[in-house]
């Protein structure tokens, strides 16, 4: 993953908002992340999770009691085959490694593999075809993986933790965390007040023309409110982040907003995304009618939003035309955004939204969609004043479906069972709860998390597996022959200077700093909207306070139990949160060759993300400025422009994939796996070999490739990989797999693929 700001969060929470608030994130994604799975999701992923506890079938029918009690039998017979087949051996291959952990991970190694497949012919099918035989989608679920397991496996910690009230030693954050929880699984209370919340705000903000008539001229008083009371942002979206050409300092950037759909392409493209627009205009429409507006009213209210919205759509720049930072970067004093976008009052807009933080028409801003903004003002200009309040309202509403009534979940159910391909399941509320609670107070139950889970010795172990994968990138940074020298000391000083963070926070681990932090977040324990306005409100002022001061450098913008790592580039750092640092990218009882194929292509993935396309444009201390000599800026396109070909060529069900939109992420698979690799090897050349897993039949050397290859081993439905091919940064796990083997000179080495071979192409495309 790649953060490239937090986006107007404040330090702490950054990612926490993300429940609320969609970002440029892929459906269980954030940023640019190493996973395209990533825990917890997003918003559109997080509300499948929600359901009436009460009419659940049990988690596991009678059948599939069965069904797992069949598998646990075949599981362990396995398991004392390979004992027992261990022993036999063990005099005549002393090679072999025969605790009892490798012996459980060969069983689950050997479990994914479909030996039928030529590896070279395709890799991914045979490190993964088992896999993908023994685990069909989960009803409910639009895609299942390593990452969605282990963040089911965080989860049932967190739900341990937020529901045992005899804990002792805890911090008021950690209560209040405790307190959100249990004020989320009050269904009762949230269904005696059903939509009444929602619509005494929306009284407050103004009202809108669903039930009844509205003429008011208060477009800027409602925008001031929608922005800096609710966080939503209905024509652009306004935040505080690390100026990225002066990284020791915060400023104020404005930018493009998000749309009602994960993508512009589903507005644009309506042949191919008919059914996906009716749903969406449709869940609009019941979201009316559950508010008080009849079915014609809300109809004719609705069609007219989605029009509204289909015309931002065509205003909107698509991402793989914003790739270049340095073009799309401009500064300016608050006063020029009135030239820019004259229909907006912007001094009372701005104060609203970073109030008590007094602001004054030379207060610098940073703009990164000039011609949007341009755009966006002329069509606010020209358009009804109705309509525009609808739009606002809606907004509103769209983030608060989540945290109301039964009714509003299940209108948001159906919609999104269209969206994501998903079928219906009744998934227990304690998991919503748990993510909500991760999102608003992740770093409070992250300190319970990491107590409960984490060992210091785990730290210090992985910190130095990092130096580790350091070190081989700079190795491999000697024999890139297309960048001169000059550069390249450069960027070594640049990859010298990453700044490593890993498990969490040192300041959670602290009652009276965590404390610190949450201090003005009040939580009561049974009105679960009114704990959401209050995060909103309290967010909000931490946001503010922020404001022209100097990053923090260990502020985090993941929680410690999410299952994803990332790179920013404004502070030249990478996080590796504890809730990844478990099997299956890590165990200190497994052989290094899965570790190195596992976690250490993550640590290689996010260092890599220092010298892709974006990333490559920040100097070591995070300034955006140019730093490479041109020949080799020419030299690295040169390069590139075969992974954005190579990338282009792949399809997923007959719909190509975006090679410039994927290449950062494309880069940084390419340059982890090299880099991960070369680390493994050295650690051979000091240690010696390793002892090689049972009954696999394998050397060390390919289990690395099958340790990272199984790390994506992944189902999907064919809806959830539509929206992956046009909204995620990162390419599908098949092509993260085959895309990157196929360029590795050492994997058609070790697997003795012929030239030619489909996993052994003559054309490699080789960056870093």
């Amino acid at each position: 993953m790649r953060v490239t700001g937090s986006r107007g969060f404040p330090p702490y929470l950054t990612f926490q908002m993300s429940l609320y608030k969609r970002a440029t994130l892929d459906e269980e994604d954030l940023v640019d992340s190493i996973g395209d799975d990533v825990y917890p999701s997003s918003p559109m992923q997080v509300t499948l999770l929600r359901g009436r506890s009460s009419v659940c079938w049990p988690d596991t029918t009678q059948r599939e009691r069965k069904l797992l009690f069949a598998l646990c039998v075949v599981s362990l017979g396995f398991f004392i085959c390979l004992l027992t087949t261990g022993i036999f051996y063990k005099q005549t291959h002393p090679g072999l490694c025969l605790t009892e952990p490798c012996i459980t991970v060969a069983s689950v190694v050997m479990g994914g593999l479909d030996q039928s497949v030529d590896p070279c012919n395709d890799f991914y099918d045979f490190a993964c075809g088992g896999w993908i035989k023994r685990n069909p989608l989960p009803d409910g679920k639009s895609r299942w993986g390593t990452f969605s397991n282990l963040w089911e496996h965080n989860m049932l910690v967190m739900k341990h933790l937020l529901e045992n009230t005899s804990l002792t030693g805890m911090s008021k954050a950690e209560e209040k965390a405790q307190r959100y929880y249990q004020a989320c699984m009050n269904e009762t209370k949230i269904e005696e007040l059903g939509a009444k919340p929602l619509q005494e705000l929306i009284s407050q903000i103004g009202g809108w023309a669903l039930t009844g008539p509205w003429d008011k001229k208060n477009f800027q008083e409602v925008l001031r409110t929608v922005s800096a009371n609710y966080h939503t942002s209905p024509f652009f979206t306004v935040f505080v982040s690390t100026d990225s050409k002066n990284s020791s300092s915060n400023i104020i950037q404005v930018d493009q907003s998000s749309l009602g759909l994960p993508s512009r392409d589903y507005y644009l493209n309506k042949t191919a995304n008919e059914k996906y627009l009716t749903a969406y205009l449709n869940f609009l429409v019941e979201l009316g009618v559950l508010l008080g507006g009849t079915e014609e009213t809300s109809r004719t209210l609705m069609e007219k939003i989605v029009d509204f919205e289909t015309t931002l759509a065509n205003i909107t720049i698509p991402p793989e035309e914003r790739r270049d930072e340095e073009l799309i970067y401009h500064k300016m004093e608050a006063k020029d955004l009135t030239t820019l976008v004259p229909v907006v009052d912007w001094m009372p807009y701005l104060n609203a939204v970073f109030t008590p933080v007094q602001l004054n028409e030379s207060e610098p801003v940073v703009v990164y969609a000039k011609e949007y903004l341009q755009k966006v003002s002329d069509l606010i200009s020209k358009t009804n004043t109705s309509l525009l309040n609808n739009y606002m309202i809606i907004k509103v509403v769209r983030k608060m479906v989540s945290v109301l009534d039964q009714r509003f979940q299940e209108t948001e159910q159906r919609f999104l069972e269209v969206m994501y391909g998903t079928k219906k399941s009744c998934t227990p509320r304690w998991k919503l709860c748990v993510s909500d609670t991760d999102s608003a107070l992740g770093f409070a139950l992250g300190a319970m998390f990491v107590k409960d889970t984490f060992t210091e010795d785990s730290k210090a172990m992985v910190e130095g597996m990092v130096g580790e994968i350091k070190l081989a990138f700079e190795e491999n940074l000697k024999y890139v022959s297309w960048m001169d020298a000059e550069t390249k000391k450069a960027a070594k000083e640049k990859a010298d200077a990453i700044y490593n963070m890993v498990g969490y926070p040192d300041f959670i681990m602290n009652a009276t700093n965590l404390d610190k932090v949450f201090n003005d977040f009040e939580v009561v324990s049974d009105l679960y909207f009114q704990n959401v306005m209050q995060y909103y409100n309290f967010s909000a002022r931490v946001t503010a306070d922020q404001l022209r001061k100097t990053p923090y450098k260990n502020q985090w913008s993941m929680t410690p139990p999410t299952v994803n790592a990332y790179y920013n580039p404004t502070k030249n750092d990478m996080v590796l949160p504890a809730g990844i640092l478990q099997a299956p990218f890590y165990s200190r009882s497994w052989p290094k060759a899965l570790n190195f194929g596992g976690i250490g292509v993550v640590m290689g993935h996010e260092l890599t993300h220092a010298f892709d396309d974006q990333g490559r444009e920040y100097d070591k201390d995070g300034n955006l400025r140019p730093w490479w000599k041109n020949s080799s800026v020419e030299a690295f396109k040169q390069q590139a422009q075969c992974m954005v070909e190579q990338y282009g060529n792949y399809s997923i069900n007959k719909e190509p994939l975006n090679g410039r939109h994927t290449l950062g992420e494309n880069i940084a698979d390419n340059g982890g796996l090299k880099a991960a690799y070369r680390a493994y090897v050295n650690w051979i050349e000091r240690n010696g070999e390793e002892a090689t897993l049972p009954a696999l039949g394998m050397t060390n050397h390919q289990l690395f490739y099958i340790g990272f290859a199984q790390v994506w081993c992944s189902a999907r439905t064919p809806e959830s990989s539509h929206e992956g091919v046009i909204t995620d940064p990162h390419s599908p796990s098949r092509f993260r797999v085959i895309g990157t083997i196929s360029n590795s000179r050492d994997f058609s080495r070790h697997f003795g693929c012929k030239a030619g071979a489909p996993m052994n192409p003559k054309n490699k495309c080789d960056l870093w």
